[in-house]
């Protein structure tokens, strides 16, 4: 079982989201599940977006999330803070199922925007590249879905709540 100071470095990241409302769901559930969230700039919306403030509701303050300048901070401040940290590539072109992947306390989920995913050069950079297997064939799911599927599949695996 996790301590509580392990369940706090488990942590999604976002590449340049492009939709306010999918980072507001993200927020939320980042605040519900006591992880943190980190974004890497630059987003598709300003960070004041009503857009954003309305999808959050009342869940964390945009205060708590990390903010990146861009890529290479993220990646260069990853190492320095955790060196057990693992980048977890969630995306399409996945090679492990998520239902097979073994997750560890310090990964941190990293996901791409909506529109383009993230570029080769951020792909190859990654620990891991995982899929969520989808039975009906579509092409992709939702950034907050997909995040919220990862998130919850991960922390079944620490056990994280135990109830």
């Amino acid at each position: 079982m996790l301590t509580k100071k392990d369940s706090l470095l488990l942590k999604i990241v976002l590449f340049q989201p492009e939709i306010a409302q999918n980072m507001g769901a993200i927020v939320r559930l980042c605040a519900c599940f006591g992880i943190s969230l980190g974004v890497i700039e630059p987003c598709g919306f300003p960070f004041s977006s009503k857009a954003l403030k309305r999808a959050m509701m009342d869940y964390g303050e945009l205060n708590d999330v990390e903010k990146y300048i861009n890529f290479q901070k993220y990646f260069d401040q990853k190492k320095v803070q955790n060196s057990e940290s693992r980048m977890i590539l969630l995306t399409t072109k996945g090679e492990e199922s998520l239902w097979d992947f073994k997750f560890s306390a310090c990964d941190h989920l990293f996901f791409g925007n909506e529109g383009h995913g993230v570029p080769n050069s951020v792909a190859i950079k990654s620990d891991a590249k995982v899929y969520i297997p989808m039975q009906g064939g579509g092409r992709s799911l939702n950034l907050s879905i997909s995040a919220g599927i990862a998130l919850g599949e991960a922390t079944r695996q620490l056990e994280k709540f135990k109830f």
